[in-house]
């Protein structure tokens, strides 16, 4: 009786144990979103959360996402990083420990996506950013390799600096160029370097290379210099929100020169911001809506009929994550966030809003083209294909 009793005890506490302390099947697929809602750049944030919003609802207006023999729906959990660094890593720290999101989605901008994918690498939990362009977001600060759980949806500095570089010559025909960039910021520094040095290697002079701090508002001083070196562009790879300010009081100190600019410039405000100043100005980014492609005009259509406005290419990246993120949880047949991180490194090839993507062996940046756009009658019009 004492061994029949023993056993049942036995049985009794394993059976509570499996209950209490074993993972609970999942029932649906979450997924966090981290946005600049607030802060220095909230039409980031907006584009990335509607994208978000869309696609989420995209696939559970289709019955979920396949996962082996069952469909499961998107749960979107959906944090405001305020434009800060450290809320950035306590919204990853969030949705990892508490939400238990299998991936994250975001953030954008590199400032705010390298401290949030600190967290992810070493919570060891998938997170794409859709638009952040510097190479350290996906690399090991200690020994330069690739992050393992970190990806992006977008190009990478080193390619749009080298494009924009030699758009520059070829298209421009400039000879001396002009720099003004944020010098605390690692995506503004790390592109205005790859600028300058491929526009040396291929004969060009970079006459001023001026910098400046976030939140600055007055670059009267290092304008000055830049009108002194007589440059024949004006290289800007700043933020939307910063870049008008720059042209008109370069055009008050009567610079004459072309401006250029990166794929910060890319969204709707810039226009609303700048006006007739940027008239006539190029800049790289990652898609035209103009000559889109077919997958390109569905997603476009979807977003002027659930938001009224043109998708910029934040919204475009954004909702490209999503897609990749769908393609591993399908190709990973199992809701798991390693199964998940190692489906997503494997695939070869993903047809997405912003161009085709593939992914090589142990890289987590993708091999995709870019766009030169120009602002022409206050709209981005298609100008070249830049291609890797």
């Amino acid at each position: 009786m004492k061994r029949a009793g023993f056993v049942w005890c036995i049985c009794f506490l394993v059976g509570l144990c499996a209950a209490g302390c074993g993972e609970k099947a999942p029932s649906t697929i979450r997924v966090g979103v981290i946005a600049e809602l607030t802060g220095d750049m909230p039409a980031v944030g907006e584009s990335c959360k509607k994208a978000a919003q869309l696609a989420v609802k995209e696939m559970n207006d289709a019955g979920g996402v396949q996962v082996g023999d069952k469909r499961y729906k998107v749960e979107l959990f959906i944090e405001d990083n305020a434009g800060k660094a450290d809320q950035s890593a306590s919204a990853a720290q969030k949705l990892i420990t508490q939400q238990k999101v299998v991936a994250i989605i975001g953030p954008n901008a590199t400032r705010y996506a390298i401290p949030a994918s600190e967290i992810a690498e070493g919570s060891k939990v998938l997170l794409i950013t859709p638009w952040s362009t510097n190479p350290k977001t996906t690399t090991d600060a200690k020994t330069g390799a690739p992050k393992k759980y970190v990806f992006r949806a977008c190009f990478i500095d080193p390619f749009q600096g080298r494009v924009l570089a030699r758009f520059a010559m070829d298209s421009l025909k400039a000879q001396k160029a002009a720099v003004l960039y944020d010098v605390a910021s690692d995506y503004n520094k790390g592109i205005a370097e790859f600028f300058k040095t491929t526009f040396e290697q291929n004969g060009g002079k970079v006459v001023a290379f001026e910098t400046y701090t976030t939140n600055d508002r007055d670059f009267s001083a290092q304008l000055t210099k830049i009108k002194k070196a007589e440059p024949d562009v004006v290289f800007l790879p700043n933020y939307y929100s910063e870049v008008p300010l720059q042209i008109q009081q370069a055009r008050r100190l009567g610079i004459k020169a072309l401006f250029l600019g990166s794929d910060s410039w890319g969204s709707q405000e810039l226009i609303k911001l700048c006006g007739n100043d940027c008239e006539g100005y190029y800049f790289s980014t990652h898609y035209a809506p103009d000559t889109a492609a077919p997958a390109a005009r569905r997603f476009i259509q979807a977003f002027k009929t659930a938001y009224g406005g043109m998708p910029d290419d934040v919204a475009a990246l954004t909702y490209d994550s999503f897609g990749l993120f769908r393609q591993a949880v399908i190709e990973a047949g199992k809701i798991d966030r390693q199964a998940v991180r190692d489906a997503l490194a494997k695939i070869q090839k993903y047809e997405g809003v912003t161009g085709d993507m593939q992914f090589r062996e142990g890289s987590s940046d993708p091999v995709k083209s870019a766009v030169i756009l120009k602002i022409k009658d206050g709209s981005f019009v298609y100008f070249a294909n830049a291609n890797p």
